[in-house]
């Protein structure tokens, strides 16, 4: 009898309402067994990372995915504050957002983001680069403290 995986928990860190509610769609059409959290700004990330008040009972992510213009800490603070932390510094973080400036790429990537994908405007090809983020981490991908996923 093998064992069945414990879902993958995926943090999104988006301000934007649409966005996460494509998000949702696309994570549950594609996988039923992963949880999406949600937090609206960076302070709620960091809140939920460190398991601060609301967020005591919150899982510690497998995956994140962050949107760079976020209110009150925006998703590079975020980032650098995760990459500075030794205990979540191994987290995955996609930087999923709008920009295309050259300069937040390589910031991004300056300040270890895995990766950094650009949001489609259209709909379903949103929705394809949201599935494809999760086929890729969960599916392939090799997460720290993952010893039941491929």
């Amino acid at each position: 009898m093998t064992e069945t995986p414990r879902p993958i928990e995926v943090l999104l860190v988006e301000d934007d309402p649409g966005d996460v509610l494509l998000t949702r769609e696309a994570f549950e059409d594609n996988k039923v067994g992963n949880n999406l959290n949600v937090v609206n700004d960076g302070e709620e990330a960091m809140a939920f990372l460190r398991r601060e008040e609301p967020y005591t009972d919150a899982p510690r992510p497998d995956l994140m995915l962050l949107d760079l213009n976020l209110p009150r800490k925006d998703g590079r603070e975020v980032l650098q504050e995760i990459k500075d932390d030794a205990v979540l510094r191994t987290i995955p973080i996609v930087v999923l957002t709008t920009s295309e400036a050259d300069e937040d790429i390589l910031r991004s990537y300056n300040l270890h983001a895995n990766a950094y994908v650009t949001k489609p405007v259209d709909f379903d090809q949103f929705i394809q680069v949201v599935r494809q983020i999760d086929d890729f981490f969960v599916t392939v991908v090799k997460l720290p403290g993952r010893s039941d996923r491929p």
